[in-house]
């Protein structure tokens, strides 16, 4: 199972604040952690939504609106890509992670399952599966690239 884990912003982060060369080394170690435990697929630090957009949708309408956003709680400051037996492993390897945000009151990491082409039910006919492949192959090329 893949599974998202989100590094939910802060003031400081979304004020463009950079982890000291401390926590960068604790991040490094945890990752090394990781990948050697074969969990790591992928992982990222964002620029603050100052930096950033949304898109809202309604009906064919589409609107852009310019960061930076008003709830931090509910942005993400940065992710991983997990591949993990279940969720409990997940939470687990979580658990070990150095506090992504030291100088805020509180630090929060939210891990999601990401949906497989399995989860997917009898709506994604046969048709689809195939392109989904096809498009994991040029996403592979296009990450060699």
């Amino acid at each position: 199972m893949r599974f998202i884990v989100m590094v939910k912003a802060t003031k400081e982060s979304e004020a463009g604040a950079l982890p000291s060369t401390e926590m960068f080394a604790a991040m490094g170690k945890y990752n090394e952690e990781l990948v050697k435990a074969g969990i790591m697929l992928a992982g990222e630090g964002l620029h603050p939504s100052s930096k950033g957009a949304r898109i809202k949708f309604k009906g064919d309408k589409r609107t852009v609106i310019d960061g930076p956003f008003a709830e931090t709680k509910e942005l993400v400051a940065g992710f991983w890509i997990w591949q993990c037996k279940s969720l409990d492993e997940a939470i687990e390897w979580a658990k070990r992670c150095p506090n992504p945000m030291p100088d805020s009151p509180e630090g929060e990491l939210e891990i999601r399952q990401v949906f497989d082409v399995a989860d997917l039910g009898e709506n994604f006919t046969a048709e689809l599966r195939e392109q989904e492949r096809r498009l994991a192959d040029g996403i592979a090329k296009n990450a060699k690239a």
